[in-house]
């Protein structure tokens, strides 16, 4: 018989959540990080053809 499974807490809900937003942040920093250093061409990371 199946049984319904317990309920996760608001606050564990809200930490997972807020875990996940905070490595988008970082993500969405690094991206716009290296857009800007490929706008200005001043990057050192990789090389690529103009």
């Amino acid at each position: 018989m199946a049984v319904p499974k317990k309920r996760t807490s608001k606050t564990k809900k809200n930490t997972r959540k807020a875990n996940w937003k905070k490595k988008t942040k970082i993500q969405a920093n690094k991206g716009l990080s290296l857009a800007k250093s490929i706008l200005k061409e001043k990057t050192t990371s990789f090389i690529y053809n103009n």
